[in-house]
């Protein structure tokens, strides 16, 4: 049976590969490199608000046909979750990042000072990021509302457009791109530094999504009045599940079949688990902020603490109905980056390479917190029910 050769083993190889060639490449090959980059940056640059706007507008109509109270209960739960996640890795990072990543630095590589793409092509995108974000919220909701049928048949299938282009474009042609930064990165004698620097991020995050999915357990031990050690061990297969996946769509069933054995009941459970996979993001905010919260400090950004709030309280929404695919919660975050945190090319690669590196760690934690918000809604719901 063939094997496949997955995103994350493509991406380390293309690292390995960019440090190997950095220390010997002719000056004309980084300039094939550079070329391709250029066209590839500008190619991301073209379909990120479309991106935006072909998976936000179908999740937020999704949500909305599907309206009622328990929808609104999951809903909250994770959303509050994800944003839980999110400032607490946030305040984290800030405490922590300044001493752990003290004498590491990222500048514009010195071979892109001196070296030049061989010709670059312009892609002006059709819209900004945030006219993408708007319009994806203002037609989704309009679609919640008006039930409409004809608009949301176009949009799905424009979404599963967008979701091919990712998964037959973009994300084939990633280790290249990735290949080339680091050849610059290398050639400009910084790789031992960004290399320091991702070793110290997963063992960061590896330590964050623990206190993240014992807090999680913890306030539905409360709710449902149950041991959350235990429960968390309960979901521990849906963890190793999603460690080999790195879908949270493709975990459902056995992510389903761990939160029946919690108790709870199976007509909620079929509905809350299925939703959960598409809006709690817990590990994947907790990823690309503490990235883009190094990656920021290493390139010398100051940027303060309300610029990281609203990015994400925005990231909480742009990541809803990202693609079931590895890496494509990075992808729906590439034009806040770039927008609000005024990430370049080189930050955005090294967000990319940094986030698949560890994207097995944020899944799992995506999924098996789906258990936790199943049993506070199943005990919310058995609570009301008593009471009526």
């Amino acid at each position: 049976m063939k094997r496949k050769f997955g995103l994350l083993p493509r991406v380390v190889l293309a690292i390995v590969l960019g440090i190997a060639c950095g220390l010997f490449m002719p000056g004309w090959v980084t300039r094939v490199a550079l070329t391709f980059n250029a066209v590839f940056g500008q190619f991301l640059e073209f379909v990120i608000p479309l991106l935006i706007f072909g998976l936000v507008a179908p999740g937020i109509a999704d949500l909305g046909r599907n309206a009622g109270r328990l929808l609104a209960l999951t809903a909250a739960l994770a959303y509050g979750f994800t944003l839980i996640s999110g400032f607490g890795t946030c305040f984290v990072g800030r405490a922590v990042f300044p001493t752990l990543l003290a004498g590491s630095e990222v500048t514009p590589p010195a071979a892109g000072e001196t070296l030049t793409p061989y010709f670059t092509i312009a892609m002006p995108p059709v819209m900004g990021v945030m006219s993408a974000l708007v319009l994806a919220f203002v037609v989704g909701l309009g679609m919640a509302a008006t039930g409409s049928v004809t608009l949301k048949a176009a949009l799905d299938d424009f979404k599963r457009i967008i979701e091919r282009v990712i998964a037959r474009v973009i994300l084939p042609l990633l280790p290249f791109y990735i290949f080339g930064i680091f050849l610059s990165i290398t050639q400009s004698g910084q790789v031992a530094s960004v290399l320091g620097v991702f070793v110290k991020l997963i063992v960061v995050i590896f330590v964050l999504t623990l206190l993240l999915l014992l807090f999680q357990f913890s306030v539905a031990g409360l709710a449902a009045r149950r041991n959350p050690l235990m429960m968390l061990r309960m979901m521990l297969p849906a963890y190793v599940t999603a460690l080999g996946t790195q879908s949270s769509a493709a975990t459902i069933p056995v992510t389903l079949e761990r939160t029946l054995r919690l108790g709870v009941r199976p007509e909620l459970a079929s509905f809350v688990i299925p939703l959960c996979a598409t809006i709690h993001l817990s590990g994947s905010m907790m990823k690309i902020t503490a990235c883009a919260l190094a990656v920021s400090m290493l390139a010398g950004m100051d940027l303060s603490m309300t610029t990281f709030a609203g990015f994400i309280l925005l990231l909480g929404v742009t990541m809803v109905a990202a693609p079931g695919v590895p890496g494509g919660a990075i992808m729906a975050a590439l034009g806040l980056l770039e927008s609000m945190l005024g990430f370049d090319e080189t930050l955005c690669g090294l967000m990319i390479a940094t986030y698949i590196a560890m994207d097995s760690f944020g899944t799992a934690t995506n999924v098996t917190g789906d258990g936790a918000v199943a049993v506070i809604v199943d005990a919310v719901a058995r609570k009301r029910h008593k009471e009526v």
